[in-house]
């Protein structure tokens, strides 16, 4: 027979300096159709009223969830506070969602079905609608149904969206979690996850709401560029490794030229002088 019992999913929010959206986050959770959830809050030392507005959240929190958590202590970076979340989390599947963006109310109910129904399933992901510094609608995100092995998220020509993310616990604890020295965690624990075996599912399905700002660190080209290398090293070893250089630089340059089209005539303009007079 059957059992009824939802198994727990563990949600983590990690706040830093969101005073204006993170208890539109929180209530997000609060407002999930899924009912059994534990939320684990850790603020990375922000400098706002952070902490302020998540207390007031407090009670709500502890009402509605069968287990709450929160904690406030020094900045330490996002990947350690994620590890340090992990050590707290005791559900069976595990969701993270940066303290701006917001989770659309059947996100759990709808994904937890789908990684239940198959063990090599590793990951459940969805689209996202895009959101303003307002709450505003302002675009969307959407991918068509795809299930992704290593192989094909090694490319780099393909991304899984980590805002809509619902992972297996015990996957992220025995690859160690994430890697602090990393400055993207998310594409490397995907990768990590997948590296012997399974696959993630991305299913045409809108699951979160992901808010663009100035703050994205999507945004910050150079940074990005320096981390999809990083995690391009620490996987060398794998076929495509050669493939993957390839696709991280043509995408930096494609990002240089959306935001500093004169930096970069400049760049190669300098270059082929350089060939051509030797200077």
């Amino acid at each position: 027979m059957k059992s009824d019992i939802q198994p727990v999913v563990s949600i983590v929010i990690p706040c830093y300096n969101h005073e204006q959206y993170v208890q539109s986050c929180i209530r997000s959770v609060i407002d999930q159709t899924y009912k059994n959830i534990e939320l684990i809050i850790i603020d990375d030392g922000s400098k706002d009223k952070s902490v302020e507005k998540i207390q007031i959240m407090k009670a709500l929190c502890e009402e509605r969830f069968n287990r709450f958590e929160f904690r406030s202590r020094p900045n330490k970076g996002l990947s350690a506070t994620l590890n340090e979340a992990l050590e707290w989390c005791q559900g069976e599947f595990f969701s993270v969602i940066a303290s701006d963006d917001i989770l659309l109310p059947e996100k759990l109910e709808k994904q937890v079905p789908i990684i239940k129904s198959d063990d090599a399933c590793k990951g459940v992901f969805g689209n996202m609608i895009l959101i303003n510094e307002m709450g505003e609608e302002c675009g969307y995100e959407v991918k068509e149904e795809k299930k992704y092995s290593f192989k094909e998220l090694f490319k780099y020509t393909e991304y899984l969206p980590a805002p809509t993310q619902l992972l297996r616990l015990q996957d992220l604890k025995d690859v160690n979690g994430f890697n602090d020295k990393f400055l993207i965690e998310d594409w490397y624990i995907f990768l990590k996850i997948l590296e012997k075996g399974g696959y993630c599912s991305h299913v045409n399905q809108f699951f979160t709401k992901y808010r663009t700002h100035e703050g994205n660190f999507s945004k910050q080209n150079n940074l990005m560029t320096i981390g999809q290398l990083q995690i391009a090293d620490h996987f060398k070893s794998h076929a495509g490794y050669e493939n993957l250089l390839i696709n991280i630089y043509m995408s930096a340059i494609i990002n240089l030229f959306r935001s500093q089209p004169g930096l970069l005539l400049k760049i190669f303009l300098k270059r082929i002088f350089k060939k051509i007079w030797k200077f």
